[in-house]
């Protein structure tokens, strides 16, 4: 099957790191339509809930799959390095949605969108933890290497300051309340987007901890994905509160630089 087939890995590889600058570029000019800068511009929408299901879920099945069918499913290092990968997608997929307030809704467009995407980053990873990576790379002895060590501290920090900034956001109004607010506490005190920042400290992590290209093309891709959006966010704080919140010195998603 051609999903196995290390040359069309290394393609799609290719692409998708291609693709991470084009997406960069893009989304300096167009805002994803999801969240505060929700959009009805972008066609029919699905409920906000539902939406995040149906494009999470299916990286959290991919890797599993891949795991599941792989000969080397018993291997210790790769099936602990994926369950930090399931670990974030199954809160992703099925406990972040429920938390979720409010009747919003997502245009079907960004949820498809998402889906491919997370579908072909949880194959990259999938497959190169349990089919293409050296046989002699990922074994036991790599769980105590200080690169994995390292790897999962940035991972956990990442996964506690998006989960801490996540709570902040839900509990900025009270029912029925429909107002803006400045999110404020955690890492809020350096940027606008303490979420996003947490989930690109995660994937630098899984780079590190992996320490391989799929990783740090996954970093990647989160970055060129949020970091564009984060400007927008950060700009639409500033417009909307003036100097209440620009004397709160915040850069947007990186502390102290941008």
């Amino acid at each position: 099957m051609f999903i196995f087939d290390y040359s069309f890995f290394q393609v799609l590889m290719a692409v998708m790191a291609v693709l991470a600058v084009i997406v960069f570029i893009a989304l300096q000019y167009v805002a994803a339509p999801y969240g505060i800068m929700i959009s009805d511009k972008w066609g029919a929408t699905i409920n906000n809930k539902t939406g995040w299901i149906i494009m999470e879920a299916p990286a959290f099945i991919t890797m599993l799959l891949l795991w599941v069918i792989s000969p080397r499913a018993a291997w210790i290092a790769p099936a602990v390095m994926a369950s930090l990968f399931l670990l974030h997608y199954f809160q992703r997929s099925f406990i972040f949605p429920l938390l979720l307030k409010g009747r919003n809704r997502m245009p079907w467009a960004i949820v498809l969108m998402g889906l491919i995407f997370n579908i072909i980053n949880a194959y990259l990873l999938g497959a190169w933890l349990f089919f293409f990576s050296p046989a002699t790379l990922y074994t036991a002895q790599w769980l105590s290497s200080p690169l994995f060590i390292l790897g999962t501290i940035v991972f956990f920090i990442g996964m506690w300051i998006n989960l801490r900034s996540d709570y902040i956001i839900r509990h900025l109004r009270k029912p029925g309340d429909t107002r803006h607010y400045i999110p404020r506490g955690g890492m809020f005190r350096y940027v606008s987007c303490a979420n996003y920042l947490g989930e690109i400290t995660e994937w630098i992590g899984f780079a590190i901890l992996t320490w391989s290209l799929p990783g740090l093309l996954f970093a990647v891709w989160t970055f060129a994905n949020l970091g564009p959006r984060a400007r927008r966010v950060h700009k639409r704080y500033l417009d909307e509160f003036g100097e209440e919140y620009s004397a709160l010195h915040r850069k947007a998603i990186i502390p102290f630089l941008y």
